[in-house]
């Protein structure tokens, strides 16, 4: 039960336990500030502001909300009572006054996603339900009602259209081009808005273990017994530090295309944070209200998001971070460190045309 007595759902193997609720929250206490900073940057792109306004207009979101009420089951007491439960207690906990209706779309691929114009729709497919137990689903409800909360659905709904017009245009060059340079910048806020989503979802399930339960499951599939936690936030470290400065750069190509973060990525940034003192402030019940948001300096999110950029590159372990780290820092021999970089960090084997770094013991004659 919330700590109001709310009543959650009567499913024996959720147990009735006591939830924070956040009166009043705004989206601002748990959006990452990459997030915020993303989507400005995003409207400030050339063009954006007028296909807004356009796609605005022309978006089928009627149609839309057509298909999924024709061909989806939609969430309500009389079905799929349990998911519903889960809606209206996300949304009572962030105090999202007005519940989205909520479909479950039969697809076996998991997924789940907040879209609409006016108005936000979520919907879960099938292969997500059959994947998670119901405190796993419980993080992933909380997911989508933070999407709908900070306003994500907007731009999630021209994303989907966009992706598709850029196929169908494909064949005009420049028309292809200028929608591609939207869609790219658009992928990149959503990642960052991904990882807003997932804090909202630790808020609402209020249960870690279980939110680093259903990033697994979505990673390895339903075999968690043959899953760790600890080794699973290890591949993210791994990720982050290890290869060369080529391997920095593929792992920039191989994020471009994708609308979701890398799940091991995603799993370390929420425990990260779910340690963190913004976290502890907002559990104990301080945090930004949504009576204040008319108040919040752009200015001040553009500083809170460059800090928390400059931390980041300040603390990766990614080699082509660690590199701008020490340009910044006005480390000697950057032509050297490059070469070493692309050659790869590991390896201490001078180049042809640099000197042994130990000049006090001489090469050995290998002939």
């Amino acid at each position: 039960m919330s700590d109001d007595g709310h009543e959650q759902n009567g499913h024996e193997n959720v147990p009735s336990r006591q939830r924070r609720r956040f009166p009043g929250i705004s989206s601002r206490a748990y959006e990452h500030p990459a997030d915020r900073s993303a989507l400005v940057a995003l409207r400030k792109l050339s063009g954006f502001d007028t296909v807004f306004k356009a796609l605005s207009g022309l978006l089928p979101e009627r149609s839309l909300r057509l298909m999924f009420l024709s061909d989806s089951v939609r969430v309500s007491d009389q079905q799929f009572a349990y998911l519903n439960d889960m809606l209206r207690d996300a949304c009572y906990i962030l105090d999202l006054e007005k519940v989205p209706p909520m479909y479950v779309s039969q697809d076996p691929k998991p997924n789940a996603m907040c879209i609409g114009l006016d108005e936000p729709i979520i919907v879960v497919t099938t292969g997500l339900v059959d994947l998670l137990d119901e405190e796993e689903m419980r993080a992933v409800v909380g997911h989508e009602v933070g999407h709908a909360l900070s306003g994500h659905a907007v731009y999630r709904t021209i994303l989907l259209f966009l992706t598709n017009l850029a196929i169908r245009v494909a064949w005009i060059p420049l028309g292809s081009l200028a929608i591609m340079a939207i869609v790219t910048a658009l992928r990149e806020w959503f990642r960052k808005s991904e990882l807003s989503a997932d804090r909202a979802g630790l808020l609402v399930g209020q249960d870690l273990r279980a939110s680093m339960r259903g990033l697994m499951k979505l990673a390895g599939g339903h075999h968690l017994h043959e899953m760790n936690v600890d080794a699973f936030l290890k591949q993210a470290e791994e990720y982050e530090a290890g290869g060369d400065l080529r391997d920095s750069v593929l792992k920039i190509l191989n994020v471009l295309p994708r609308s979701h973060p890398f799940t091991t990525v995603r799993a370390a940034e929420l425990k990260k944070w779910s340690e963190s003192r913004d976290h502890q402030r907002i559990m104990d019940g301080h945090y930004p209200r949504r009576t204040e948001d008319k108040d919040t300096s752009v200015t001040d999110s553009f500083r809170e998001s460059a800090a928390s950029y400059a931390s980041n590159v300040k603390s990766s372990k990614d080699p082509l971070m660690k590199l701008v780290t020490d340009i910044a820092g006005g480390a000697g021999d950057l032509g050297g460190r490059v070469r070493r970089g692309f050659g790869g960090f590991a390896s201490s084997t001078p180049t042809e045309n640099e000197p042994p770094t130990d000049t006090d013991t001489p090469p050995r004659d290998e002939s």
